[in-house]
């Protein structure tokens, strides 16, 4: 999935960043709406060791995709359950794709600067591959993922339990086998192209 070569030392900081970003921006929004949780158990940080979770970061280090600490949160302080869980099911991907539009910002900024050495470009350019391929692998609709959160939400509530009850007992399996299997690629690439496209096309008009 993420094929930029370049060193560990680059690769391991902008890995933190996405995914204490993520993580802070679900337990953020949920304590937004009146949920105590993420604050009682410590994840209102943006301290990396708060949120990581070591084997999905090696995880993903190593081959592509991987996972943090889920955010505990209680949905019955939500006024609006399915539109809360929606807001923070897409905070933390919504989160990373606002931070890999910032790191492309600064690629091109600092580049038109002339202060763009090789060591801040691939700090930058792996921050926005993190961020971008974190946050739609986190939209796919299998749970545990944000996306699977959004789809039921959407769903009539009978159809969402059907749904949960019938993929949540082999959502590992499937996670696991579309990822080594390489289609999570096919799936994720459209839309990461068509993100990095429109953002290159809005920041096209300042440089």
């Amino acid at each position: 999935m993420l094929s930029l070569d370049s060193g560990i030392i680059f690769r391991i900081p902008a890995l933190l960043i996405a995914i204490t970003v993520h993580e802070y921006a679900h337990g953020q929004v949920s304590y937004s709406l009146g949920d105590p949780t993420p604050k009682l158990e410590g994840r209102l940080t943006m301290n990396p060791l708060a949120h990581l979770d070591f084997l999905g970061a090696i995880m993903l280090i190593l081959v592509g995709f991987g996972w943090a600490k889920p955010v505990g949160i209680n949905p019955s302080y939500y006024k609006n359950y399915k539109q809360d869980i929606m807001k923070v099911a897409f905070a933390g991907p919504g989160a990373n794709l606002l931070l890999c539009f910032l790191a492309t910002f600064l690629i091109l900024f600092l580049g038109k600067l002339g202060f763009l050495s090789q060591g801040v470009y691939q700090f930058l350019r792996w921050l926005q591959l993190y961020n971008v391929w974190f946050a739609f692998f986190n939209l796919i609709p299998i749970p545990p993922l944000d996306g699977s959160k959004i789809l039921m939400a959407l769903l009539p509530s009978q159809r969402a339990y059907a749904y949960e009850q019938t993929i949540a007992p082999y959502s590992m399996y499937i996670l696991i086998a579309i990822c080594f299997t390489g289609i999570v690629s096919t799936i994720i690439t459209p839309f990461v192209t068509l993100y990095m496209g429109l953002v290159n096309l809005v920041l096209g008009v300042l440089f």
